[in-house]
């Protein structure tokens, strides 16, 4: 596991244990709210999505979570459990809703499970200690409910911050296009969770546990909706996977070339700070890059188009846009497949990446033990005309990177 991970696993393992240990020492506070809150989260994480790219797997359980560390009175009445019992319930309920995960062996991964609890321990820190001194007696109606907005607007920050810091220790991407990418989403479901939580919180502390089921219902139909639109997505990448493929089913390219470029691609798009949106762009542009192909008579020797004269090239990309924008694929999309031959000032930066690393791809497939960096010394003196200088300088940062991870994070699976 790499150092980074570690340094954020270790103290929340230490928290969670600290936490555990005091709730113990002096027992459970009002365990009916504890019972009730504790199940919430743990139908949130039972309930959780699975798919890569979600930024929020269970929110259900995150939104269940907030609401109990900024529950200060239930039915009217105060309650007093603290910081240490929040960490614990939510730490317990998050492990208990993740068994049935677990077994099948998609449950939550420890950066989950630290992600969950350091952030519902920093929502807890910033209100139990003050509410429970009476700080917040004097905040009624409208100001109170504010003051909850902006406490979980600042701990949606810190998640966000906590989000991309474990990303960036796991994969070793930028931290701040991470991050930014992170805060982008905020709006999406994460708007959501907050005001769920906020909602609850407020329910909770009028009207008693009986709120808690009657607000969860936006989320859970907002829950279903994200989960439709991730699995529209899920489809439509795998339909633009499946069409890539036609150039290695009819032997125009190798199998497998068209999953390396676009994994390969996604990687150095990272590296240069694309945001999610463009790498999304980045991923299909690279999977489609050769389709034009199927319109030629007689194929490339090994599908290698970057050894053809530039004309040529041009010819077959804009081949291969005709043919990506009769899929009903982004605009965007075609543009790239179609300027991925330009002159170098001419491309989008996507259209730029793709050139290069596809040329890599060719010129490194089978070339031996040293083809790698022969051909990344290739593309290098190529920088004066045919590549750009800060993609192939960000393609060489991604292998070496590779060569130190046996199992590198931008692979895609097909």
């Amino acid at each position: 596991m790499p150092l980074g991970l570690l340094l954020l696993h270790i103290p929340a393992g230490l928290l969670v244990l600290a936490c555990l240990a005091g709730t113990l020492r002096t027992g459970l506070a009002e365990r009916p709210i504890a019972l009730a809150f504790g199940t919430l989260v743990a139908v949130g994480e039972l309930t959780r999505w699975s798919g890569p790219h979600l930024r929020e797997p269970a929110p259900l359980g995150a939104a269940g979570a907030l609401s109990y560390a900024l529950l200060g009175q239930c039915a009217g009445r105060p309650t007093g459990h603290g910081v240490a019992q929040v960490v614990t319930v939510v730490g317990a309920a998050c492990l208990l809703g993740g068994v049935p995960h677990i077994a099948r062996g998609c449950g939550p991964t420890l950066d989950d499970l630290t992600r969950r609890t350091l952030t519902a321990g920093f929502a807890a820190v910033c209100f139990q200690p003050l509410f429970n001194r009476g700080v917040f007696d004097t905040w009624i109606g409208p100001a109170y409910a504010l003051l909850l907005v902006a406490l979980l607007a600042l701990t949606a920050l810190c998640d966000a911050v906590l989000a991309a810091a474990l990303a960036h220790a796991r994969t070793r991407w930028p931290f701040g296009p991470l991050l930014r990418d992170q805060l982008r989403a905020l709006p999406g479901i994460g708007s959501a969770v907050c005001a769920t939580g906020a909602v609850m919180a407020l329910a909770v502390a009028v009207a008693g546990l009986w709120a808690l089921p009657v607000f969860c219902l936006p989320l859970l139909l907002t829950q279903l909706a994200f989960r439709r639109y991730a699995e529209v997505r899920a489809t439509y990448r795998q339909t633009i996977a499946s069409l890539a493929r036609a150039t290695e089913t009819a032997g125009y390219t190798p199998a497998g070339h068209a999953r390396r470029v676009a994994g390969l691609s996604q990687a150095v798009g990272r590296d240069l700070g694309l945001s999610e949106a463009e790498l999304t762009v980045l991923e299909y542009a690279a999977l489609m890059h050769d389709i034009g192909q199927l319109s030629l008579v007689d194929p490339v020797p090994a599908g290698a188009t970057a050894h053809l004269p530039a004309e040529e090239q041009r010819r077959i990309a804009l081949l291969g846009g005709a043919v990506v924008r009769q899929t009903g694929v982004s605009p965007q999309v075609a543009m790239v497949v179609e300027r991925q031959a330009n002159p170098c000032r001419e491309q989008p930066l996507a259209a730029r990446i793709v050139r290069a690393v596809n040329a890599y791809e060719e010129k490194a497939r089978g070339a031996g033990p040293c083809g790698a960096l022969a051909a990344l010394e290739e593309l290098r003196l190529g920088t004066a005309g045919d590549y750009a200088p800060d993609v192939v300088e960000a393609l060489a940062r991604v292998l070496s990177r590779q060569q130190s991870d046996p199992a590198p994070s931008w692979v895609t699976h097909g």
